[in-house]
């Protein structure tokens, strides 16, 4: 956090008719990151000049947007191993305020609950069915049909809070809770839906055909409902879709993310938000390159 004091003879400097003043002074503050973020906020409701406002909104969007790219590009950089950072870091670009640390003990609370009643002794599918009772029936998470295109449903700390979500945010909850529990769950990028496949931990890699190595599929939107290959080839028929290998493997977190950037596209479209829009689009080539 800013010195008050400091911060408040900053901002004075914002007022500056000089547009070079203005300038220097706006880099500074995007210089100081989320960090500014909280007392720019409470510096734009001190004050009812409208230019003022406009100039710390922009800076304020301007620094959230810088830090979630500069987040997204490092956890790629880094190998993009734990979706729920991942995730997160999308959240906060709309919800600067939010804490990982929260979110990690949500996850780390369903965990704990899975762990106590799960054992090496058990099958992939009885291991699921646990999974299944804990998340959706223990800890109530379910699917937002009644409002399925709000962009709630795509940040996890909103999914958290709500304990709803749709196909592919329930699907990063229930991955983030299988990857602490070591379990071979990974995304599966099915159009019109968003599923998961539990990979036989015996096998892994081993096949030439990675489908081959795949145990089952996991349907997060619908309960943890478990899926055979016929289901999901029923799937695509009914969506008048063709198939792909892509339907039936595991993809990366990086497409995961990817898919749920262009969910909020998707949200934003119908809400008629086009600057958020234009953020997103801009964050989304971040994460495809």
């Amino acid at each position: 956090m800013m010195d008050p004091k400091e911060l408040k003879a900053i901002i004075a400097l914002l007022e500056d008719p000089d547009q070079e003043v203005a300038s220097m002074i706006s880099d500074s503050l995007l210089k100081r990151g989320m960090e500014a973020v909280p007392d720019l906020e409470k510096a734009w409701e001190n004050t009812l000049d409208e230019k003022l406002q406009e100039k710390l909104e922009n800076i304020i969007q301007k620094i959230q947007f810088t830090t979630a790219q500069e987040n997204l590009i490092r956890w790629i950089n880094t190998g993009a191993e734990y979706i729920l950072e991942g995730a997160f870091f999308l959240a906060q670009f709309q919800y600067p305020e939010i804490s990982f640390e929260k979110i990690n003990q949500e996850i780390e609370i369903i965990r704990k609950d899975i762990w106590l009643e799960i054992n090496n002794n058990l099958t992939a599918l009885e291991k699921i069915r646990i999974l299944n009772y804990v998340i959706f029936d223990l800890h109530h998470y379910a699917r937002n049909s009644s409002d399925f295109y709000s962009p709630q449903n795509c940040y996890i700390n909103k999914v958290i809070e709500t304990k709803k979500g749709n196909p592919i945010s329930l699907a990063i909850l229930y991955l983030s809770v299988a990857y602490r529990l070591g379990l071979p769950v990974y995304g599966v990028n099915l159009p019109k839906n968003f599923i998961l496949a539990y990979k036989n931990e015996y096998r892994l890699r081993d096949a030439e055909n990675e489908e081959d190595d795949i145990l089952f599929y996991i349907n997060p939107y619908n309960k943890g409902a478990v899926l055979g290959k016929r289901e999901i080839d029923y799937f695509i028929t009914q969506q008048q879709l063709k198939p792909q290998k892509s339907f039936y493997v595991p993809c990366s977190n990086r497409d995961i993310i990817i898919r749920l950037i262009n969910n909020l596209i998707l949200s934003y479209e119908k809400l008629g938000s086009p600057e958020k829009i234009l953020e997103l689009k801009e964050l989304l080539a971040v994460v495809s390159e």
